[in-house]
């Protein structure tokens, strides 16, 4: 009916805040690392981060790998995908950034860091070659949503904090982006 009378279709009415918007931040930097790790500490049920590399957090929390292990042992699914240095995407977002190689070899530098946690009971490390257009970082029914910017570092720009509010708002939209990107990502195997 809408195809054949467009104006009849009720157009949603904007919002100048979502519900699910708990805080927005200017730039990544201004977000303290505790605020994603106490997110994490938290988590029950899931954790699942996507990135290219994201090694602020090992550098400035260095137990991360022993919070992401404890969060597993205690039941929580914990699903971490990374950038392949070796791909086009990452090659081409170092380009972009006027990073150069470094994208690639801080995807490099994350996979040193998140290997030890392949193998772990409750825990799963991909590396996957999608166009990254956000880094998700996401704890139960809470979500940290670092935006990309074109030729912008992703310490830069800007992060929305989401809460869940209802099914097939804001929050479960980069949540299925997740997993739709999850899907093509490569497993890690242990080394040795």
């Amino acid at each position: 009916m809408h195809a054949l009378w467009p104006a009849l279709r009720q157009a949603r009415p904007a919002r100048a805040v979502s519900p699910e918007l708990v805080a927005l931040y200017e730039q990544r930097a201004d977000i303290p690392v505790s605020t994603f790790t106490d997110l994490m500490a938290q988590a029950r049920e899931r954790i699942d981060i996507l990135v290219y590399a994201a090694v602020f957090l090992h550098e400035a929390y260095p137990r991360l790998n022993e919070l992401l292990t404890e969060r597993a042992a205690e039941g929580c699914t914990v699903r971490i995908a990374i950038g392949d240095a070796d791909s086009d995407t990452v090659q081409a977002r170092g380009q972009e950034e006027r990073f150069g190689h470094g994208i690639e070899s801080r995807c490099r530098l994350a996979l040193m860091h998140y290997r030890p946690l392949a193998g772990t009971p409750g825990i799963e490390v991909r590396t996957h070659s999608t166009t990254l257009y956000n880094s998700l970082y996401r704890a139960d029914d809470q979500q940290l949503v670092n935006a990309h910017v074109w030729g912008v570092n992703a310490y830069a720009a800007p992060v929305w904090h989401l809460r869940r509010q209802e099914e097939g708002g804001m929050f479960d939209t980069y949540a299925e982006s997740f997993d739709a990107v999850w899907a093509t990502a490569t497993p890690v195997q242990q080394e040795g």
